[in-house]
This record gives C-alpha cells, sequence and structure tokens, in this order.
C-alpha cells in the first residue's frame, strides 16, 4: 500500500510539473495545444560549450558483418607509429592462438585510428592480403571514423600537467576507443578491449569463458585478464553503448585506464576481478605516442594456460587462513600463502590422481617481490608412498632448483620418458620470511602411454 501510494504521488508531481511547463509555454491568446522538443539551442551558452553531440560516421573498410551475434568480440584501435608497427603481429597472433571453434564464435574489430588517410588505405590493403579469409568468414571487420566526427582535440583541458601535445594524444585516444565501443555494441554476448601491440595466450576465449561461467551468480562490470593498463579488459557488451557515451563526455579529463576504472565503480563493483595468469602481453617496444621507448611487460602472462590434471595438493607449509595450498594449482588470482616455519624438512607437492607424462613445470614464487622461496629443488616421482595419514612422493628425480622464486623447466618428457604420479618443491635450507606460490604449473603429453603402475602401499 505504503508503494502504491508513493508511486501516486510520484506521478501526480510529474503530472503536475509538466502542466506547469505547458501552462508557462502556451501563449496567452491561444488554446492551441504547444508541442515542443528539447533542443541545446534554447540551452544557456555556459552549457552549451560543454555539451558534445555524439554523432560518429563509421565506415566499414574491409569483412563481411555477420547476421548472428557472436559470443566474444575482440576490439582494438590503431594509428600511424613512427617506429615499428605491431598490427599484423597483433592480429596473426589472436587468429594462430585459436581454434576453429573458438573462431567461430569471434569477431575482430579493427579501428584504424589515424587521420592520415593514405596510411590508411595502405593498411587495409596489407590487412586485406594477409587475412583475407577472416575477412571473407566474418571474423574480422576493419573500420574508420571520420576526422570530422571528432571533438574539438586541441586547447583542452590539462588536468594531470600533461604537454598539451600529450593531452591532444590521450583525449583522441578516448574518442576513438569510444567510437569503437559504439560500433562494437551489438556484434556479441562480451566485448574485450586489446591494445594494437600484443600477443595472446593460446585459447584465450575458452579461458575466458571459463572465468566468466564461473561468475555466473556474482554481479560484474568489468573482467581483468592482464594487469596492464586497459588490455584484457572484459565488460558485457549491454554496457557498451553507456560506455561509449561515457568516454565521449569525459574524453578530455582524464586517461582511459582512469575512465575505465571510474566506469567499473559507478556500476557498483568496487573491487578489481583480475584472473592469472594473464592472456594478454604487451610486446610493443615503442609507444604510439611520439615512438617514445615503452618495454611494459606483464609478470604474469603465460602463453599457454598449463594442463594441470586432477591431482591432491600436499604440504607441510601452515597455510596463513583461507591461502590454501589449491590455490597454487587452481590457475586463477588466488595463491597459497605459507607461514613460517619454513626450512628442510618442507614441502609442496602435488599428486595427481592418475599418472601423467609432464614435459613442462613452472612454478612461481613470491609477491611484488617478497615472500619468494629462496633456496628450494623441484622434483619429479614415480610412485606415490602412503604412510599413515599422509602420502610421499617417491621414485624421485631432480629437475632443477628455483632461480630467484622462479622455475621453468620444457622438455621433460626427454628426460623423464616415463608417466610420473608426482612433483614437488622441496625446501633446502630454511628462511625466515613467508612464502607465496603464485603458480604451480604442470603441462602434459596429452597422447601419453597408458600406466599400469597403481599407487603403491
Amino acid at each position: 500500500m505504503r508503494c502504491h501510494l508513493k508511486t501516486l504521488v510520484q506521478l501526480a508531481a510529474g503530472l503536475f510539473i509538466l502542466a506547469s511547463v505547458y501552462i508557462m509555454r502556451r501563449p496567452p491568446s491561444e488554446n492551441k495545444s504547444l508541442a515542443w522538443i528539447w533542443d541545446r539551442e534554447t540551452w544557456p551558452e555556459e552549457i552549451k560549450s560543454h555539451y558534445l553531440r555524439f554523432n560518429v560516421s563509421i565506415k566499414l573498410l574491409a569483412g563481411e558483418p555477420q547476421q548472428t551475434k557472436k559470443y566474444l568480440t575482440v576490439g582494438l584501435a590503431s594509428v600511424k607509429r613512427q617506429k615499428d608497427s605491431y598490427l599484423q603481429s597483433t592480429l596473426k597472433s589472436i587468429f594462430t592462438q585459436s581454434s576453429e571453434k573458438e573462431l567461430a564464435e569471434m569477431v575482430v574489430v579493427v579501428l584504424l585510428a589515424d587521420f592520415d588517410l593514405n596510411w590508411v588505405q595502405q593498411t587495409v590493403q596489407t590487412i586485406t592480403e594477409e587475412f583475407s579469409q577472416h575477412l571473407s568468414k566474418g571474423q574480422l571487420l576493419v573500420i574508420h571514423a571520420h576526422q570530422g566526427s571528432y571533438p574539438p582535440l586541441t586547447g583542452l583541458k590539462s588536468n594531470f600537467n600533461d604537454a598539451p601535445k600529450r593531452v591532444t594524444f590521450r583525449s583522441k585516444q578516448n574518442v576513438d576507443y569510444s567510437f569503437l565501443l559504439h560500433f562494437c555494441s551489438n556484434l556479441s554476448q562480451y566485448y574485450i578491449m586489446l591494445e594494437d601491440d600484443v600477443i595472446c595466450s593460446r585459447n584465450f576465449l575458452s579461458s575466458i569463458r571459463e572465468h566468466v561461467h564461473s561468475l555466473y551468480a556474482s554481479k560484474w562490470a568489468t573482467l581483468e585478464f592482464s594487469k596492464l593498463g586497459y588490455i584484457g579488459k572484459l565488460y558485457k557488451s549491454r554496457d557498451l553503448p553507456t560506455l561509449a557515451r561515457f568516454l565521449y563526455n569525459f574524453y578530455q579529463e582524464m586517461p582511459c585506464d582512469f575512465l575505465l576504472t571510474h566506469f567499473r565503480t559507478l556500476l557498483m563493483q568496487d573491487k578489481v576481478i583480475r584472473f592469472r595468469p594473464s592472456l594478454f602481453q604487451h610486446v610493443g617496444t615503442y609507444s604510439s605516442f611520439q615512438g617514445t621507448l615503452n618495454r611494459l611487460k606483464d609478470e604474469d602472462f603465460l602463453d599457454e594456460l598449463a594442463d594441470n590434471p586432477p591431482a591432491d595438493i600436499n604440504t607441510n607449509i601452515p597455510a596463513f587462513t583461507t591461502y590454501t595450498p589449491d590455490r597454487a594449482y587452481n590457475q586463477d588470482s588466488s595463491y597459497f600463502w605459507g607461514t613460517s616455519p619454513i626450512g628442510p624438512e618442507s614441502y609442496f607437492f602435488v599428486a595427481f590422481h592418475k599418472p601423467a607424462l609432464v614435459s613442462r613445470v613452472r612454478i612461481l614464487t613470491g609477491l611484488e617481490g617478497k615472500d619468494l622461496l629462496a633456496s628450494a629443488v623441484v622434483e619429479i616421482g614415480r610412485t606415490l608412498l602412503k604412510k599413515e595419514s599422509k602420502m610421499e612422493c617417491s621414485g624421485l628425480e631432480t629437475l632443477g632448483s628455483l632461480q630467484q622464486g622462479k622455475f621453468d623447466k620444457s622438455d621433460i618428457e626427454k628426460l623423464v620418458n616415463t608417466n610420473s604420479s608426482c612433483v614437488q618443491i622441496r625446501v633446502t635450507a630454511e628462511q625466515s620470511d613467508w612464502v607465496v606460490i603464485n603458480y604451480f604449473q604442470i603441462w602434459t603429453v596429452k597422447a601419453y602411454r597408458s600406466h599400469d603402475e597403481n599407487i603403491a602401499t
């Protein structure tokens, strides 16, 4: 009843306001109804000066748009660079790191955002020659926005004491992404933002799908698959029109990654949701802004996610609160955090449910330069021994030692050419620091030999 009364009051108030406006606008000598539209020409000058008409003309330069929506749109904007060009290698990485099934669920949209039309024409020709198959299948679209669609790009605010050229560059970049998002808003269920100088992890779409599915009951606005800037930011396509207008309205206020953070919080997602390992890596050496040196790297990137076969995780290192051992093996954003004492008796091992032929092991410890595992070796074992209430890795062979808290060894099947049941870290010296194990990743040879050994008792 209370809600019903509130609704009636609000409706009455609205009708009263509209009636009042109508009476004030009606000529006194006429009884005819008056129709009007909102027009910025009637606005005060101080308001008109801050109004931007979102009227963009986008031209499709290459590709065949599909009638059916895809699962994922990969969007990137590219401009003419003073030094080196990475666009072709980025596109090649996207396509070669994806399976045919994944490509059928994906569309890549490239906005050629430079005002140099000769460069645009040459780039379209290069893309057409190298990626004709993807263009004809509708897996790749190349677009361009007319320069006349852009708002003013000079004489802008300098909110961060940036030089005018820098302000122009980042402001235009915001508009570039606004136009790109506007075009992509109805192409797929999800949209991920990339730069034109990245490489991708193998089967990144499948990884994204798994992470999205894991959050099916959660509310989110942005998922992050890289730690760098706006690389790897995932959005729901239904939010793209709002985000496009948001970037456009505030294009001169701050850099794009700052605006994206504000957008996330406005959509009531306070905390960053970032998955590890990262699925995308920045590879460009020179920035698109004046060719300045830019060697940013994402230490969490891995070109191929591990197999990490089903296993039990065992350790005698005490876990801090909920940072349990299985977190190091899950390949998500969590990690194992172990407390002291840590010494030569300490171990951390993975016991496979079924023996497997191991081809690679990668381990990363430490967090922001702290809590590294200073002294330890990595061993692989053929069998598991059950002793009272615990299990031990047996028949061990040393693969190597951790260096600066890291270990990464490939081609293990050439060294140990038989199926194994466990892989372990064995600490070799005492340390007072706690330890963080970010990843314990294991790759296997898929068609490994059948193994008739059972767990020994």
